[in-house]
């Protein structure tokens, strides 16, 4: 198996991710490194001369993230991240961790990558409003811009589309539908299901690693049909929990951080734990997503990035198709990729 495997030991973090994207070292003396690091110094050293100039936040940032755009799709991904470190630490990032979303991104207070505080500022969650209300005035405009960005309009989208695959698959299968959903984060999602609200759903069970996500789940869906269980990905290819068959199970966030080898994996053991005409959804941040180049510099966010051939070779590696019904399609904006696998009867 993979290096790439979560566990309480071994949780979401960029080295991890890195060692996934990059398959060879750089030539410190390269003439490629060195011609990298000039044209990054020109992006990031005109940034900063415009925040001392008091220019407008939202023009500098917006064209921040097409120059880093431009230059990750250009360079060789060992440069590309050999690079990284000098962004890092450029007096420039002073400025964007003003915004506390690109701040606690960079910083991961709980140790990885993509958490669900993380997700909470993107959803605009009222659990963010006091961190929000204390930015600077810098920090508040950078976050209108970062908050409102290509990549956080999709995972605002993927929120509701999860609700609303929730709530078909328990119109069409009566009281007795019973939802897993994996690396479940803070599942705001159920906030807004219906058949949670009037109990038309028998369990859904919310597994994640991170012991602070669980307890809060537990903490705002007590009395309800959620089930909420601290467990890893290792714990499920090793069927640790014994959960049984389920009609709908979904992981949103965690592909991005999946290895082909381990993501394969995690698929047929989604698989086998579909009821009859069960449905499985996995999700995935799309190659060339226009913040890119700003993730993996100032928020320190890196993701394994996927295309639409990505995903099939995913489910073609993980099922004979003869047994499923399939499909791949995009989100609104093209930012996220959906995988959809349903199971025959």
């Amino acid at each position: 198996m993979s290096e790439l495997v979560f566990d309480g030991a071994s949780l979401i973090t960029p080295a991890a991710i890195t060692t996934e994207i990059v398959t060879a070292g750089v030539n410190a003396r390269s003439k490629a490194l060195v011609e990298g690091k000039a044209e990054l110094a020109l992006v990031l050293n005109l940034a900063h001369r415009q925040f001392e100039q008091g220019r407008d936040p939202a023009r500098i940032i917006y064209q921040l993230i097409t120059q880093l755009h431009d230059m990750r799709g250009k360079l060789d991904p060992s440069l590309w991240h050999a690079l990284l470190p000098i962004a890092h630490n450029h007096p420039v990032s002073e400025f964007f961790h003003q915004d506390p979303f690109t701040r606690w991104s960079f910083e991961k207070p709980r140790g990885y990558s993509g958490d669900a505080h993380l997700l909470d500022f993107i959803y605009g969650d009222p659990s963010i409003e006091e961190e929000v209300a204390g930015a600077t005035p810098l920090g508040k405009a950078l976050y209108s811009y970062t908050s409102q960005a290509p990549a956080p309009v999709a995972v605002r989208e993927r929120r509701d589309l999860l609700t609303q695959h929730v709530d078909e698959i328990a119109a069409a299968r009566g009281p007795e539908a019973e939802i897993l959903t994996i690396a479940a984060g803070h599942l705001r999602e159920a906030n807004r299901s219906i058949a949670l609200q009037e109990e038309r759903i028998k369990r859904w069970v919310a597994l994640d690693q991170d012991p602070l996500s669980v307890g809060s789940i537990i903490r705002d869906f007590r009395g309800t049909r959620v089930d909420a269980i601290d467990g890893s990905v290792r714990g499920l290819l090793t069927n640790a929990y014994k959960l049984g068959k389920f009609d709908f199970v979904y992981s949103a966030g965690l592909y991005d951080y999946l290895s082909r080898k381990v993501a394969v994996a995690l698929t047929q053991r989604c698989l086998q734990m579909l009821k009859p005409n069960g449905v499985f959804l996995f999700a995935n941040f799309a190659r060339d997503i226009i913040d890119d180049g700003y993730m993996e510099t100032f928020m320190n966010w890196a993701l394994l990035l996927r295309s639409e051939n990505d995903m099939w070779d995913i489910i073609n590696a993980s099922v004979d198709r003869n047994t499923v019904e399939a499909s791949v399609h995009f989100g609104e904006n093209r930012n996220i990729v959906y995988g959809i696998i349903k199971k025959r009867a």
